[in-house]
């Protein structure tokens, strides 16, 4: 059950992110950024599959970097773009630490 849980939240948060890109991200930067983020999912499985880890922790991963990103924006993922600077930044990679970190001790039960 929980592994579905962590798919739901991973599907929702990839979804939010892509609308709040579509719909946030204006002129040039949009094309790019839409299509980083929608080759991203696989990309990163990939990754995690050739360095030794399963998709699991892959998907643990990803749903931790989307709903930080969306936590640290306020949901509008553009103004990591176009107002982050550094300390967002930071707070993004903080809070994607901090949340991934928890969900696979929760997940894996360590």
């Amino acid at each position: 059950m929980t592994v579905l849980v962590i798919w739901a939240l991973c599907a929702v948060g990839w979804g939010v992110v892509l609308a709040g890109l579509r719909n946030g991200l204006r002129g040039p930067a949009r094309a790019p950024a839409v299509f980083a983020h929608t080759a991203t999912p696989a990309g990163v499985v990939l990754l995690f599959s050739l360095i030794g880890f399963g998709a699991l922790h892959a998907t643990i991963a990803l749903t931790a970097e989307w709903w930080a990103l969306l936590a640290v924006t306020g949901f509008r993922p553009e103004r990591l773009l176009s107002t982050g600077g550094p300390a967002r930044l930071a707070a993004w990679a903080a809070v994607t630490a901090v949340t991934a970190y928890a969900a696979t001790r929760f997940v894996f039960h360590v």
